[in-house]
């Protein structure tokens, strides 16, 4: 099903924050030496880690300029975007830490490139291969989506990427291929949540999607976000991102794809399968056990404004893949 095509009011660029880092970077990446300037003051500004220092995630140059000149579309008209330090400082990623705020402080060690990705299972191209060869000559584009977490706390982001679609054409699955699987990188010295002895995730983390949900126009595999490479603390180089589904099938640091004919077994479904669903689909009506899905909190936010909003079946996208789940009981199939 394709998304239909409407005509959508501009986004206005005050809306993505901090608006002088994401227009600069994009000038600097273009070779404007004035932009470049003006940058190195932003990120002092604008970018200020615990310990007091700057920090703008690194790539190599190949993947700065694809995400900088990526192609604007008109996903997430009418969002407004989420400071760019929200989004980097508060969320989930465990291989990092438990807290909020442990995936900024403790991924700047984590070396995300160069990067390989191991093709593997029911497809007729296999192997490993390097993150520039896997995706060379697709075009990237900007989406801006929203993110809700099963926890119910919700953001909008800018993500530079491409079509899963495009990658899995490229893969050439074999017609036994009814499910993708992903597995994220496993390197505890590099990421002190893998070492914890406190964890009870069975690393490395992994996720799947039904072929027809990964081949979905709205799923797309991020590379940047804010006009910039993704932080490691996002999942650098490469995620997954699912917009209708919880954050946590937005699986990150994405090393090996698998094609298989079975449902793949997943990191949250294993630990607790009454609470987290295969499917994962953002549904109000289905609360989690432990407390309800009815409302989000919207970031950011503070004591003085919570910014509560009311949570929207499949997280508001679904007229683009309720026909995906025709005929399920997603009560059953959470």
């Amino acid at each position: 099903m394709l998304i239909p095509k409407r005509r959508y009011p501009k986004i206005a660029p005050s809306e993505i924050t901090p608006e002088e880092l994401y227009v600069n970077r994009r000038l600097f990446m273009k070779g404007s030496l004035s932009a470049a300037a003006a940058l190195s003051t932003i990120q002092a500004q604008a970018l200020v880690t615990p310990e007091g220092g700057s920090r703008l995630p690194e790539g190599p140059e190949w993947l700065q300029k694809a995400v900088v000149n990526a192609a604007e579309t008109a996903f997430g008209a009418g969002e407004k975007t989420a400071p760019y330090s929200s989004a980097t400082q508060y969320n989930n990623f465990y291989e990092f830490g438990m807290s909020k705020s442990d995936p900024f402080e403790n991924s700047g060690k984590f070396n995300a490139h160069p990067w390989q990705v191991e093709i593997e299972g029911d497809c007729e191209v296999t192997g490993s291969f390097e993150l520039e060869d896997l995706i060379k000559g697709i075009d990237l584009e900007e989406r801006i989506y929203r993110l809700r977490c099963v926890e119910a706390w919700s953001m909008v982001i800018p993500w530079v990427g491409f079509p899963l679609a495009d990658l899995i054409k490229r893969c050439k699955p074999l017609s036994s291929a009814k499910y993708v699987e992903f597995v994220t990188v496993e390197r505890p010295k590099e990421m002190p949540g893998q070492r914890s002895v406190f964890s009870t995730i069975d690393w490395p983390y992994r996720e799947g999607l039904r072929m027809d949900e990964a081949m979905n126009p709205l799923t797309i595999m991020a590379v940047g976000m804010y006009g910039n490479v993704l932080p490691n603390q996002n999942g650098a180089p490469m995620r997954l991102v699912v917009p209708w589904k919880y954050g946590f099938k937005s699986i990150k640091s994405i090393v090996k794809i698998r094609f298989r004919e079975t449902m793949p077994a997943t990191t949250w479904n294993d630990l607790a399968p009454q609470e987290y669903g295969f499917y994962a689909n953002v549904n109000p009506e289905v609360d989690h056990p432990r407390w309800s899905q009815a409302s989000e909190r919207r970031l950011p936010n503070s004591i003085f404004s919570p910014n509560r909003i009311p949570t929207e079946m499949f997280n508001g996208y679904g007229e683009q893949v309720a026909h995906l789940y025709k005929g399920m009981d997603l009560r059953k199939w959470y």
